[in-house]
């Protein structure tokens, strides 16, 4: 299956997915030093984002979310890509800051936590394979 979306930033990364239906407030709801969400209830409570393709419906909370992507980047706990149904500014630069593939105005909820991925976000696609 293959989706076509909207070219957000450059590059091309595969991997495995981790989906969620919640947004992700990347300040304050990700430990940029463990990769590992930690916003208590989260869906993805406790799980590590690093070298994922990272498909949520679209980011929340405050602006430093941006630095706290380009630092998990810095630590080599990024996730590999990232797929938004609606990106927000936030998510937006962060991916761009940190050089994250990246694409939206994808439906989320036909994707699935472990399947296989390829994010093209230099043509704006995901490749679930």
């Amino acid at each position: 299956m293959k989706l076509k979306g909207r070219k957000i930033y450059k590059g091309v990364a595969e991997g495995e997915a981790l989906v969620t239906r919640e947004g992700i407030s990347f300040y304050g709801g990700v430990d940029p030093d463990t990769g590992k969400v930690v916003e208590v209830g989260h869906e993805l409570e406790g799980q590590s984002l690093a070298g994922k393709i990272l498909a949520f419906p679209t980011g929340k909370g405050s602006t430093v979310g941006s630095y706290t992507l380009y630092r998990m980047k810095k630590n080599n706990l990024a996730p590999a890509a990232i797929v938004n149904e609606k990106i927000d500014t936030i998510i937006a630069v962060g991916c761009i800051i940190s050089e994250i593939p990246c694409v939206d105005k994808i439906d989320v909820a036909e994707l699935k936590t472990g399947q296989k991925m390829v994010v093209n976000g230099s043509e704006g696609t995901v490749e679930v394979k």
